[in-house]
């Protein structure tokens, strides 16, 4: 059985995604809602609950950690120039959502790609308060990672999903493409159109 050893890893990359830099990349939803599936086809032998609390702690712990980043060394990283992984308009869009809702981003942002990766850092450069940031980061990661694994757990209990396992992972790991795939689309329609915007400026007449 996978057990042990795939609990593990699913443990180590929420944490990666919600706290560390480098994590943006990586496909916590699609994860999290696999683990419940693999709960329900008895895959992972760990109790529903007990799942569901790691990866809570595993969340909240990552929260904390991208705070910290943030607030000791994010302002020196978001003034550098873009790198193949690290680029600016990460940090914008991340930085419009915080500015649009707040302290509710936290909760919002853990169903956001790219999003709930950088707005912990995001949240310690600003200093946001400590006691705000923390009970926001818990609600919202007992709502993503616990929620969407118990999710996955109750769908993988239903027939045909548990005899079809596998074109069932096949079709998660689709979905959790699309919003990368639309967020590629959106920004480059922004980029033509700026470009363009640019490019029809009047003339000023001496």
């Amino acid at each position: 059985m996978l057990g042990p050893w795939m609990l593990l890893g699913l443990c180590l990359i929420v944490f990666a995604e919600c706290g560390l830099l480098i994590g943006f990349f990586l496909p916590g939803d699609s994860l999290l809602f696999t683990a419940g599936l693999f709960v329900a086809a008895q895959h992972i032998q760990t109790p529903l609950w007990l799942v569901c609390v790691l990866l809570t702690v595993c969340a909240m712990l990552g929260n904390v950690c991208g705070y910290f980043i943030g607030q000791r060394i994010g302002p020196a990283l978001f003034n550098k120039p873009d790198s193949k992984l690290f680029k600016k308009e990460y940090v914008e869009k991340t930085h419009e959502f915080f500015e649009k809702y707040g302290a509710r981003a936290i909760v919002m942002a853990r169903f956001v790609p790219i999003v709930r990766t950088f707005i912990t850092a995001m949240a310690g450069v600003g200093r946001m308060d400590k006691k705000t940031y923390f009970t926001y980061s818990f609600i919202g990661g007992v709502a993503w990672a616990a929620g969407l694994t118990v999710l996955g757990y109750f769908l993988g209990r239903v027939d045909f999903i548990r005899k079809n396992l596998e074109l069932t992972l096949v079709a998660i790991a689709l979905l959790s493409v699309v919003p990368i795939i639309i967020e590629v689309i959106k920004a480059r329609k922004e980029k033509k159109a700026m470009n363009g915007a640019t490019q029809v400026l009047p003339r000023v007449e001496d």
